[in-house]
């Protein structure tokens, strides 16, 4: 999860946030390289007085400073869209999840078992345990199969929400009278945090999600006590 003070993205833990760091990463790049070109002419410019008269008509140069630009908007959509196709594919998933946005919580039903659903409520400030984040914590986590392919079908009983998890590399809006879905999986085990990105109302700041990501057989073992 994010810590103060930090300036990046939190850690990556699916392959999906993987890509898109290396994304970033690769477009910061650019961004740095075209910043400090201009900002090393701007400075030429300002610090000589010497001057090429016959660039104010060259045609060659012209054709530089257009041909670039567009290799180089090409260098950041095609990886970009390459992502973008990668976020929208379902592969035979192992699990499906339909979680509702309701004001001011989350419910989770787990439509492969008969019935296995629970609503999860923020913990208030004053019932936290110690160790226990505020704002963040929940009264029943989502526990799901890491290293498996699950699917999440996000929609809302109000108004807008927004289902998003930033480590997992997450954000599905959750839209009344519409079905979106998502599909995540985890390399690793632990507790992933996130919130409502939408705002809904004025109790938006308190719709933490906290998704408990364990191997297979632990998630059966608690799969069969809530049945």
């Amino acid at each position: 999860m994010a810590y103060p003070f930090q300036l990046g993205f939190q850690d990556a833990t699916s392959p999906i946030m993987e890509e898109l760091l290396h994304f970033h990463d690769h477009t910061l790049m650019i961004v740095f390289l075209i910043s400090s070109l201009v900002l090393y002419i701007i400075t030429l410019m300002l610090t000589t007085k010497l001057t090429h008269t016959s660039t104010m008509d060259a045609q060659e140069v012209e054709t530089v400073w257009t041909i670039l630009p567009a290799i180089i908007l090409i260098l950041i959509a095609l990886p970009s869209l390459r992502i973008l196709y990668m976020m929208d594919e379902v592969n035979n998933p192992s699990l499906t999840v339909k979680t509702m946005g309701h004001q001011w919580y989350w419910s989770y039903e787990y439509t492969d078992y008969e019935d296995l659903s629970f609503d999860s409520y923020m913990i208030p400030t004053s019932d936290l345990k110690p160790g226990e984040l505020r704002l963040l914590e929940v009264d029943n986590r989502v526990v799901l199969p890491m290293e498996m392919t699950i699917r999440m079908l996000v929609s809302s009983e109000d108004v807008l929400h927004s289902w998003a998890v930033p480590s997992l590399g997450l954000k599905t809006d959750a839209i009344p009278g519409r079905l979106n879905q998502t599909t995540l999986m985890s390399t690793r085990p632990g507790l992933f945090y996130g919130q409502c990105s939408e705002i809904c109302g004025s109790n938006h700041s308190f719709m933490p999600i906290v998704l408990e990501l364990v191997p297979l057989e632990i998630f059966e073992k608690w799969s069969a006590s809530m049945l």
